[in-house]
């Protein structure tokens, strides 16, 4: 049936087909004035937080040697698990080395069979896994749609335990979850609400503990998970809820009991990172004013820009090739963005990921929205010459 490919082979085969749909990617170390990280608060680079780490280095060594239930617990570890939770004010929170960890050991830990699982369309790869892997029965809603996910739990509730997950502020559009009508949902129907705050935590909220907050939500939300390598500069991420479920995940939780414990040095770093999050609140100030400003000032360009209201701004481009053109165009221009492609986002909704951050200019706002405005439009150009 055909000549045997060798594995080699396959994979050259797949490989050559990225390239021809413009899907193939680069390792590329940051350079320029960044737009892309998610370090939004700026917090990555503080002098207080390489304090806290190499003090923890110095105390507790560079690794933690093996798994929290045998070797890796830390006291520095119970103790900011102790401070996100006031943080975030839940009972309890639970440290784990990514965000992709965390959210596999929520979904693979409290779902079982007979269960039904309902995720937005637009939630992200650690949550569309963490789901295939679970042994709850999965079934997805359309992006924001409450009245259609309303429709669902009605429709398919059965006898098993229903949970809603859900993005706080989705990574990709840079847009808001309705999360007072999941909560309304989830309250009438005896529904669990697990919520990622990945791209909210540090933020969103008048304390900076995320989305959840900002809705004033706290005690409808069942488990929410929390990455601390975003907004919060280091690395890891933290489920908080309540005291039961917390101890369910250490008992229970693969990632967590197969897995040997973070860096202890980082929780160090974490707790500098949470003390400057709440007593320096106009940091969030201005990210909200600087986010608003370009968000505004590509618009006016015309820009293929959606409305909002977060430090996340797609630029729409569509085609594969485009988007890539125009992100090496602005790369050579000294501003550090990137291309956003499938399997990111959907087919034909490749984009630029513009990020604001703290550390931002007007001045260099302004720089970029002119270059992205000729780069756009020279694609154009090439486009349509080429066709």
């Amino acid at each position: 049936m055909g000549a045997y490919l060798s594995l080699e082979q396959r994979v050259a085969a797949q490989m050559s087909a990225l390239r021809e749909a413009g899907l193939s990617r680069t390792l590329r170390a940051p350079r320029g004035i960044d737009l892309s990280s998610n370090d939004y608060l700026a917090l990555s680079r503080h002098p207080l937080l390489a304090d806290g780490m190499i003090a923890a280095v110095r105390r507790e060594g560079c690794g933690s040697t093996g798994s929290r239930l045998l070797c890796g617990e830390r006291d520095i570890f119970t103790g900011l698990e102790r401070t996100f939770a006031a943080f975030k004010r839940t009972e309890r929170s639970l440290y784990f080395s990514s965000g992709y960890l965390a959210n596999i050991a929520v979904l693979t830990t409290f779902p079982e069979a007979g269960d039904v699982i309902f995720s937005d369309e637009h939630n992200h790869a650690s949550l569309i896994d963490g789901i295939r892997l679970s042994a709850g029965r999965r079934l997805i809603f359309p992006h924001n749609d409450a009245g259609a996910l309303a429709r669902l739990l009605t429709e398919n509730r059965g006898s098993g335990h229903a949970f809603v997950v859900t993005e706080s502020l989705f990574s990709m559009d840079g847009d808001f979850a309705p999360l007072a009508e999941y909560a309304a949902l989830c309250r009438s129907t005896g529904s669990s609400l697990i919520v990622d705050e990945a791209h909210a935590v540090g933020v969103r909220g008048a304390r900076g503990s995320g989305l959840i907050e900002e809705t004033g939500i706290d005690r409808d939300v069942f488990l929410s998970v929390n990455t601390a390598g975003k907004a919060l500069g280091v690395g890891g991420a933290f489920v908080a809820g309540p005291s039961w479920a917390i101890e369910h995940l250490v008992q229970r939780a693969r990632p967590f009991i197969f897995s040997t414990a973070p860096p202890p040095a980082v929780a160090g770093a974490l707790e500098a990172s949470l003390a400057i999050v709440g007593r320096e609140p106009e940091r969030r100030e201005r990210l909200g004013r600087l986010s608003a400003r370009l968000r505004t000032r590509l618009i006016d360009a015309g820009l293929p820009v959606p409305p909002g209201a977060s430090q996340i701004i797609p630029v729409l481009i569509g085609d594969n090739g485009q988007t890539v053109a125009v992100a090496e165009a602005l790369q050579a221009r000294g501003f550090d963005v990137r291309a956003v492609r499938p399997p990111s986002v959907p087919a034909g909704t490749s984009r630029l990921r513009i990020t604001v951050n703290v550390g931002l200019e007007d001045e260099a706002l302004d720089r970029f929205v002119t270059a992205l405005a000729a780069a756009v439009k020279e694609s154009i150009r090439c486009s349509a010459a080429s066709s």
